[in-house]
């Protein structure tokens, strides 16, 4: 066979291929016409209801709750903390009512950490922890925030020990020359009140080297004479 026919013959072999892959292609579509068909469609309503979701209540609702939230952080700011919580009874229905209302958004989130510390400062520890555990957080500065504010809680409950471990770990979730110290030295005055004055001494040093030209670290001298103080005279 001549080469010219044996390209001619091979042509023809790739047509019939493809031609039969046509074939079984269009009769895959043409058996399975109504599964696709039902399939796109339902992608199309899925699709639909997401956005109709996202667009017409996800975002209102969150607005809304933005609004409502607004009012309450002008009574926390001011340390009315009962009017935060509960609301004025006209415009403002309290943190509370926000959590119940609006949760899910980020607004009944930010209610929680609120009202964690509104119940705190009023005394009600469990409530407090309640809420401050309930905070999912996600915010640089506001989470630690709210970790050191679990062991504030703890240290008005007499749970120096796990204030301790939260004030540690604010401070390591901070990172930072500002939240850092801060909460080393709440946690060296915890160990403080717990007579670990090495442990104290040590945590008052270490403000003093890593956080030098912080608040903190330009007194740590005078945190660490006084625990040596208090060690000396035990």
């Amino acid at each position: 066979m001549s080469a010219k026919k044996h390209k001619e013959t091979q042509a023809e072999k790739n047509f019939e291929n493809i031609g039969e892959a046509l074939t079984s292609s269009e009769q895959f579509l043409e058996k399975n016409q109504k599964s696709i068909l039902t399939g796109l469609l339902i992608v199309v309503v899925l699709v639909g209801a997401y956005l109709a979701y996202h667009y017409l209540y996800k975002v209102p609702r969150n607005e809304k709750a933005q609004a409502a939230l607004f009012r309450g952080e002008q009574y926390f700011q001011g340390g009315e903390d009962s009017l935060a919580l509960f609301g004025n009874g006209n415009d403002f229905p309290g943190f509370e009512a926000v959590i119940s209302q609006y949760k899910g958004t980020r607004s009944a989130d930010l209610a929680h950490a609120y009202a964690g510390i509104s119940y705190n400062r009023m005394g009600n520890n469990e409530k407090a922890l309640d809420h401050l555990r309930k905070f999912k957080g996600g915010d640089l500065l506001l989470t630690p925030a709210i970790t050191g504010a679990i062991g504030d809680v703890y240290m008005n409950m007499g749970e120096s020990d796990k204030a301790i471990g939260q004030y540690m770990k604010a401070a390591k979730e901070a990172d930072d020359q500002m939240l850092s110290p801060l909460y080393l030295k709440k946690a060296g005055n915890a160990h403080l009140q717990g007579g670990d004055y090495d442990k104290a001494i040590e945590l008052f040093t270490r403000i003093k080297t890593e956080y030098t030209n912080s608040t903190e670290g330009q007194e740590a001298d005078k945190y660490i004479t006084q625990a040596e103080l208090l060690k000396e005279s035990k």
